[in-house]
């Protein structure tokens, strides 16, 4: 294994230059999975925005007005992030990717009435137009936990505005997400099962992950008979 990752992190002769997106639904540990995981290996981590939203307050008074304008901000402030993350001369780990904002969030807002469907095709649309142009990551890591799981984790990390989040907007959420990563194929996708995982206090299953994520881009498959 330290071949390996004296290969992928700039430390070695062969260095070679990754992008790899974090995915998953809300707080099944992306954060964490990007901090740990560029620690480990010795790459650059590029979190999750946090700009202001100019049209937050506005949304959050009258959805369906103001959806449609809040997630193009939304995904014009991630494209932009994605064209950084391809400009940086290292590997970098991305927590949330470009593609979350479309097929997940706001395809959500357009399944629950709070975007018109006009709004969602012009959106859609407009997605799709970026998409494919813009550089695809070398790999997505999939993050996957069952909603209880997910549940443990919100009320454990403590962000007053997350304990409301309920099972039903969860679950929409990550039957969302396996038919975004079912549909995917713009770059490889490593789906890690975290329910019996806790990578963030158990140093072996960290290790497992960045094994896994080392061999998936260098091409390796592990085939397993029952």
């Amino acid at each position: 294994m330290e071949a390996s990752i004296e290969s992928e992190t700039g430390r070695g002769e062969s260095a070679v230059k990754r992008f790899i997106g974090v995915a998953g639904n809300v707080g099944v540990g992306k954060s964490s999975l990007t901090r740990l995981l560029s620690e480990y290996l010795c790459w650059e981590p590029f979190y999750e925005a946090v700009d202001d939203n100019p049209y937050l307050s506005d949304f959050y008074k009258d959805m369906r007005t103001w959806s449609f304008h809040s997630q193009v901000y939304f995904l014009s402030r991630r494209l932009g992030h994605h064209r950084q993350i391809i400009d940086r001369p290292g590997t970098v780990m991305q927590d949330r990717t470009v593609y979350e904002d479309a097929e997940i969030f706001a395809h959500n807002l357009y399944l629950q009435g709070h975007m018109g469907e006009r709004d969602w095709r012009s959106y859609w649309d407009l997605y799709q137009t970026v998409i494919t142009i813009l550089p695809p990551p070398d790999l997505v890591i999939y993050l996957q936990a069952s909603v209880p799981v997910l549940q443990g984790r919100i009320r454990h990390r403590g962000r007053d505005y997350e304990q409301e989040i309920g099972a039903d907007y969860l679950t929409q959420l990550n039957e969302l997400y396996e038919g975004w990563v079912e549909r995917f194929s713009l770059c490889p996708v490593l789906t890690v099962p975290t329910d019996d995982l806790d990578f963030v206090a158990v140093n072996s299953h960290l290790e497992l992950i960045a094994s896994r994520v080392l061999d998936k881009l260098h091409g390796k498959e592990v085939v397993v008979f029952d």
